[in-house]
């Protein structure tokens, strides 16, 4: 561990790359051992694999922030789900839009970690916009 956030500033795993763009809405890449990486095809893929290889330690430290933040948020909107079937015990109250309301921030997370990265998120960051071919 380096720097002031107590982060790591060395190359990202493979794990954390294959969970950044995943968070920034991105398809698997595919095996390199078979040469068949999808993101050699792709523009914007390209760059963000580019920019994945290419950061500074201070960048590396601050991508391992947004993942430590977007974990939790994500492990948080499955966890909602074992409140979906009450809506009232005792004096607790379902909040009805938990499961929005835990999205909404966990979308924001992850348009932050794509705003940093220089990068358009995937298609299920773009708020239904569909590319036709």
């Amino acid at each position: 561990m380096s720097g002031t956030l107590g982060l790591s500033a060395l190359p990202l795993t493979e794990g954390e790359k294959m969970d950044a763009r995943r968070f920034c809405g991105y398809p698997a890449v595919g095996s390199r051992e078979n040469g068949q990486e999808s993101w050699r095809f792709f523009q914007v893929e390209g760059s963000l694999e580019w920019r994945l290889n290419g950061l500074s330690g201070a960048e590396l430290q601050q991508i391992r922030l947004y993942l430590s933040q977007l974990y939790p948020l994500e492990s948080a909107v499955i966890g909602a789900s074992d409140n979906l079937d009450t809506e009232r015990a005792a004096a607790w109250y379902h909040n009805g839009r938990e499961v929005q309301d835990r999205m909404m921030l966990f979308t924001l997370w992850r348009r932050r970690l794509c705003a940093f990265l220089g990068v358009t998120g995937g298609l299920e960051l773009q708020d239904g916009r569909a590319v036709v071919i």
